[in-house]
């Protein structure tokens, strides 16, 4: 049974930090990608970031390169999001699932909420 569990997330002031953590099972971790997604209301969810199995290459979209890093811990099945400069955009659920910039599993977990805000 797939199962991601995100955790991490809170209220932050803009240009603040957060770090998220995602322990995913139920897969082969070590043999997947995996990827960070994140959701606001009334919107699809949209990619974030996406690592290699291996950790070797990782992918960002724009609004967050700079700012966030990507890595893994294949010893724990845990992905991380390091998340800095944080802006009042950046609010949202955030998800992770394995895959490179495509989601491979239907299931999602219940996700963490970042809220950045004054």
């Amino acid at each position: 049974q797939v199962q991601f569990v995100e955790s991490g997330g809170g209220l932050v002031q803009p240009g603040g930090s957060l770090i998220l953590s995602c322990v995913a099972s139920g897969f082969r971790f070590n043999n997947n990608p995996m990827s960070w997604y994140r959701q606001t209301v009334g919107k699809e969810r949209e990619l974030v970031a996406s690592i290699m199995s291996t950790g070797s290459s990782m992918y960002y979209i724009d609004s967050v390169k700079g700012r966030f890093t990507i890595s893994r811990d294949n010893g724990k099945n845990t992905v991380y999001l390091q998340m800095n400069s944080l802006k009042p955009e950046d609010t949202a659920v955030y998800y992770c699932n394995a895959g490179y910039t495509k989601p491979i599993w239907a299931y999602w977990g219940q996700g963490t909420q970042v809220t950045v805000s004054s």
